[in-house]
Protein backbone atom coordinates (compact mmCIF):
# COMPACT_ATOMS: atom_id res chain seq x y z
CA UNK A 1 0.00 0.00 0.00
CA UNK A 2 1.33 3.41 -0.91
CA UNK A 3 1.75 6.36 1.45
CA UNK A 4 1.79 9.88 -0.02
CA UNK A 5 5.00 11.77 0.83
CA UNK A 6 5.47 15.54 1.13
CA UNK A 7 8.76 17.15 2.13
CA UNK A 8 8.87 20.87 2.91
CA UNK A 9 11.83 23.10 3.60
CA UNK A 10 11.08 25.41 6.53
CA UNK A 11 12.80 28.49 7.94
CA UNK A 12 12.21 27.75 11.65
CA UNK A 13 11.94 24.10 12.63
CA UNK A 14 10.53 24.64 16.16
CA UNK A 15 7.71 26.94 15.09
CA UNK A 16 6.93 24.68 12.12
CA UNK A 17 6.79 21.60 14.37
CA UNK A 18 4.33 23.43 16.66
CA UNK A 19 2.22 24.57 13.70
CA UNK A 20 2.08 21.22 11.89
CA UNK A 21 1.52 19.27 15.12
CA UNK A 22 -1.56 21.43 15.73
CA UNK A 23 -2.68 21.23 12.09
CA UNK A 24 -2.21 17.45 11.87
CA UNK A 25 -3.48 16.72 15.38
CA UNK A 26 -0.40 14.68 16.23
CA UNK A 27 3.18 15.04 17.40
CA UNK A 28 5.95 14.08 14.95
CA UNK A 29 7.05 10.45 14.99
CA UNK A 30 10.69 11.54 14.58
CA UNK A 31 12.41 14.81 15.51
CA UNK A 32 16.05 15.70 14.93
CA UNK A 33 17.84 19.05 15.15
CA UNK A 34 17.16 19.78 11.46
CA UNK A 35 14.22 17.51 10.64
CA UNK A 36 10.80 16.27 11.73
CA UNK A 37 8.51 13.61 10.27
CA UNK A 38 4.88 12.61 10.83
CA UNK A 39 3.74 9.13 9.71
CA UNK A 40 -0.02 9.51 9.65
CA UNK A 41 -2.74 7.01 8.81
CA UNK A 42 -5.52 9.60 8.39
CA UNK A 43 -4.65 10.87 5.89
CA UNK A 44 -2.12 8.19 4.97
CA UNK A 45 0.93 10.43 4.56
CA UNK A 46 4.64 10.62 5.30
CA UNK A 47 4.95 14.37 5.97
CA UNK A 48 8.47 15.66 6.58
CA UNK A 49 9.98 19.09 7.19
CA UNK A 50 13.60 20.17 7.38
CA UNK A 51 15.65 23.32 7.67
CA UNK A 52 18.63 22.18 5.63
CA UNK A 53 19.23 25.11 3.28
CA UNK A 54 17.25 26.45 0.38
CA UNK A 55 14.14 28.55 0.20
CA UNK A 56 11.20 27.46 2.37
CA UNK A 57 8.48 25.67 0.42
CA UNK A 58 7.86 22.33 -1.25
CA UNK A 59 11.12 20.43 -1.67
CA UNK A 60 9.61 17.34 -3.27
CA UNK A 61 6.61 15.01 -3.30
CA UNK A 62 6.53 11.28 -3.56
CA UNK A 63 5.19 7.86 -2.71
CA UNK A 64 6.54 5.56 -0.04
CA UNK A 65 5.77 1.89 -0.64
CA UNK A 66 5.82 -1.11 1.67
CA UNK A 67 7.57 -3.63 -0.56
CA UNK A 68 10.30 -4.07 -3.15
CA UNK A 69 7.62 -5.42 -5.52
CA UNK A 70 5.57 -2.20 -5.32
CA UNK A 71 8.69 -0.10 -5.91
CA UNK A 72 9.72 -2.21 -8.91
CA UNK A 73 6.23 -1.77 -10.43
CA UNK A 74 6.42 2.01 -9.95
CA UNK A 75 9.90 2.12 -11.49
CA UNK A 76 8.71 0.12 -14.52
CA UNK A 77 5.77 2.48 -15.00
CA UNK A 78 8.07 5.53 -14.73
CA UNK A 79 10.53 4.04 -17.22
CA UNK A 80 7.73 3.20 -19.69
CA UNK A 81 6.31 6.72 -19.35
CA UNK A 82 9.74 8.24 -19.94
CA UNK A 83 9.76 10.04 -16.59
CA UNK A 84 12.47 8.10 -14.72
CA UNK A 85 15.01 10.75 -13.73
CA UNK A 86 17.52 9.07 -11.46
CA UNK A 87 17.62 5.55 -10.10
CA UNK A 88 19.58 5.92 -6.85
CA UNK A 89 19.16 2.31 -5.77
CA UNK A 90 19.96 1.83 -2.09
CA UNK A 91 20.91 5.14 -0.47
CA UNK A 92 20.65 7.07 2.79
CA UNK A 93 18.74 10.28 3.38
CA UNK A 94 16.35 11.84 5.87
CA UNK A 95 17.50 9.57 8.70
CA UNK A 96 16.63 6.45 6.71
CA UNK A 97 18.21 3.85 4.45
CA UNK A 98 16.00 3.40 1.40
CA UNK A 99 15.79 2.02 -2.10
CA UNK A 100 14.62 4.91 -4.31
CA UNK A 101 14.31 6.53 -7.66
CA UNK A 102 13.16 9.95 -8.82
CA UNK A 103 10.76 11.09 -11.52
CA UNK A 104 9.94 14.57 -12.75
CA UNK A 105 6.47 15.84 -13.62
CA UNK A 106 5.83 17.96 -16.76
CA UNK A 107 6.41 21.17 -14.77
CA UNK A 108 9.73 20.01 -13.31
CA UNK A 109 8.50 18.99 -9.85
CA UNK A 110 10.57 16.23 -8.26
CA UNK A 111 8.76 13.05 -7.16
CA UNK A 112 10.56 10.52 -4.99
CA UNK A 113 9.41 6.90 -5.10
CA UNK A 114 10.96 4.83 -2.31
CA UNK A 115 10.90 1.83 -0.01
CA UNK A 116 12.31 2.47 3.48
CA UNK A 117 14.62 -0.31 4.62
CA UNK A 118 15.72 0.99 8.05
CA UNK A 119 16.12 4.05 10.24
CA UNK A 120 19.63 5.47 10.60
CA UNK A 121 21.07 7.87 13.21
CA UNK A 122 22.31 10.54 10.75
CA UNK A 123 20.55 12.61 8.07
CA UNK A 124 22.65 11.03 5.34
CA UNK A 125 25.87 9.10 5.04
CA UNK A 126 26.75 11.12 1.92
CA UNK A 127 28.55 14.48 2.29
CA UNK A 128 26.07 17.39 2.42
CA UNK A 129 26.29 20.29 0.00
CA UNK A 130 24.04 23.18 -0.95
CA UNK A 131 22.58 21.42 -4.01
CA UNK A 132 21.59 18.24 -2.19
CA UNK A 133 20.84 19.60 1.26
CA UNK A 134 17.47 17.89 1.29
CA UNK A 135 18.00 14.68 -0.69
CA UNK A 136 16.58 15.92 -3.98
CA UNK A 137 19.39 15.27 -6.47
CA UNK A 138 19.85 18.58 -8.28
CA UNK A 139 21.54 16.98 -11.27
CA UNK A 140 18.58 14.69 -11.98
CA UNK A 141 15.54 16.72 -10.95
CA UNK A 142 14.84 20.44 -10.76
CA UNK A 143 11.92 21.76 -8.77
CA UNK A 144 10.44 24.47 -10.96
CA UNK A 145 8.57 27.55 -9.80
CA UNK A 146 4.89 27.76 -10.72
CA UNK A 147 4.35 29.14 -14.21
CA UNK A 148 1.31 31.23 -13.27
CA UNK A 149 -0.68 32.51 -10.35
CA UNK A 150 -3.21 29.70 -10.81
CA UNK A 151 -5.38 29.27 -7.75
CA UNK A 152 -3.90 32.33 -6.04
CA UNK A 153 -6.40 34.17 -3.88
CA UNK A 154 -7.93 37.28 -5.38
CA UNK A 155 -6.61 40.59 -4.06
CA UNK A 156 -8.34 42.06 -1.02
CA UNK A 157 -10.35 45.27 -1.46
CA UNK A 158 -8.66 48.01 0.52
CA UNK A 159 -11.93 49.31 1.95
CA UNK A 160 -13.73 46.27 3.37
CA UNK A 161 -11.24 43.39 3.56
CA UNK A 162 -13.25 41.16 1.20
CA UNK A 163 -11.76 39.57 -1.87
CA UNK A 164 -11.62 42.03 -4.74
CA UNK A 165 -12.70 39.62 -7.46
CA UNK A 166 -12.77 36.03 -8.60
CA UNK A 167 -9.61 34.00 -8.37
CA UNK A 168 -8.40 32.34 -11.53
CA UNK A 169 -8.35 28.83 -10.13
CA UNK A 170 -7.53 25.80 -12.26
Amino acid sequence: MKRFHVHLKVADLDSSIAFYSQLLGAAPTRVEGDYAKWMLDDPRINFAISCRGGTPGVDHLGFQVESEHELAAMKTAAREAGTLGLDEGETTCCYARSEKHWIVDPDGLAWEQFHTLADIPVFSSAPADADTACCTPAAAVAVAAPKSACCAPAPVNAGDGRPGGKSSCC
